[in-house]
């Protein structure tokens, strides 16, 4: 009688391969390095504080148009949109780069 022809790696062996795989992977909670990105390491919050001091609440609500920075505006309120709204938080990521420049610019900072 022949044997049967050898099948796949069984449910146990390829636990012990999945597991040597995710012993070599780096950890998820490593953060990534980002030397050129000038966002890096600012939050989100840190940036609408900053824009709402450097322009006020009033132009800000004119240079990026949403209901957040013109009725009521605030910190909080800013936030719960602008990280639902990708579309928002890059305008408010590219008007915060723009108010850098234009520090570094002046010399105020």
């Amino acid at each position: 009688m022949k044997s049967a022809p050898p099948t796949a790696a069984g449910p146990q062996e390829q636990d012990t391969a999945l597991s040597a795989q995710a012993a070599t992977a780096p950890p998820p909670t490593a953060p990534a390095k980002q030397p050129r990105n000038p966002l890096h390491g600012i939050t989100l919050e840190a940036m609408v504080v900053e824009l709402s001091s450097y322009f006020g609440w009033k132009e800000l609500g004119q240079r990026i148009p949403v209901r957040c920075f013109q009725q009521d505006p605030s910190v909080s309120s800013s936030l719960k949109f602008l990280r639902k709204t990708p579309w928002a938080r890059e305008k408010v990521e590219s008007l915060y780069l723009f108010m850098q420049r234009e520090r570094r610019r002046t010399g105020e900072g």
